[in-house]
């Protein structure tokens, strides 16, 4: 962004309910203003029931680029777009999204982003179950990003059934003959003894929210060697982090999991390399 907005400055953001927490406006605008473009990106706070208007709404914005997708809205918004690259499909959840001439074109970056602190770990995934703790639309890109490791079972847990059962389907129709289960959040206790990979991809302990979807009576039952994973990236750390560091497991929070997926949708939207450090450190320096 070149110091001020324009009537030539193009659109980007992220749209989402609630979305004032995101701090991803904090790093684009960052790159953006590195970069010495005459873009801005801004938050789109917009309630599920209006989604449908929003996205219509937004193809009428000729200055607008594109945009991100974060809960309520990776799943729901893909009937409303023009196409879905294979990525996404392949989720069945979108959260980039490109104006292609008047077409928009959604894509998947979480995926990528998920697994880039996970590559990093000398660690023999074929023998690592991983469990997924919620079944939204962020639990199908973590989903997929544990078929692309290689675990060996993935295990979802969830807490309405009707979305678990939903999920299942979903996700068995394209995954085949994958290693699959989903469970009633009960089941949990007994997951935990066998999981080698946990992942929050719910909203738990996000923000102000002193809650944590597994308390630490339940974090002692996980193996020593275990991997707890937290796609929240504020507070840092969450409630769920501080136990699994207290129990001396590998923590990972959902922070550069943020800064890769970012930079690869800015990348998708501006067809050039962005600079990720100058993205890491707008962000650094807003977490506490």
């Amino acid at each position: 962004m070149l110091g001020t907005v324009s009537g030539t400055t193009k659109i980007l953001g992220v749209m989402g309910f609630p979305v004032s927490h995101s701090l991803s406006p904090v790093m684009h605008n960052a790159a953006i203003a590195a970069m010495q473009l005459d873009y801005v990106y801004v938050p789109l706070p917009i309630p599920v029931e209006d989604l449908g208007a929003a996205i219509a709404g937004l193809r009428a914005v000729k200055s607008l680029h594109g945009f991100n997708l974060t809960i309520p809205h990776k799943i729901e918004v893909i009937p409303l777009l023009d196409e879905i690259l294979p990525i996404a499909k392949s989720v069945g959840a979108v959260n980039t999204v490109k104006r292609i001439d008047d077409r928009l074109v959604g894509t998947n970056t979480d995926v990528a982003g998920f697994l880039e602190p996970l590559q990093k770990i000398e660690i023999n995934w074929a023998e690592t179950p991983a469990l997924i703790l919620g079944c939204g639309g962020a639990a199908k890109a973590v989903l997929a990003a544990c078929l692309e490791l290689g675990c060996p079972m993935i295990h979802v847990v969830g807490r309405d059934p009707k979305k678990l059962k939903k999920f299942h389907g979903n996700m068995t129709s394209q995954l085949r003959d994958y290693n699959l289960r989903v469970h009633p959040w009960t089941s949990l206790p007994h997951l935990l003894e066998i999981a080698g990979l946990v992942i929050n991809a719910t909203p738990i302990g996000m923000g102000s929210d002193p809650h944590t979807p597994i308390n630490e009576s339940e974090m002692s039952l996980l193996p020593s060697q275990a991997i707890a994973y937290d796609l929240i990236y504020t507070p840092r750390p969450t409630r769920f982090l501080q136990l699994a560091a207290a129990r001396g497991l590998t923590a990972i929070d959902g922070l550069e999991m943020l800064i890769h997926q970012g930079a690869i949708a800015l990348e998708f939207w501006l067809d050039r390399p962005v600079p990720i450090e100058i993205m890491r450190q707008a962000l650094l320096s807003k977490i506490v």
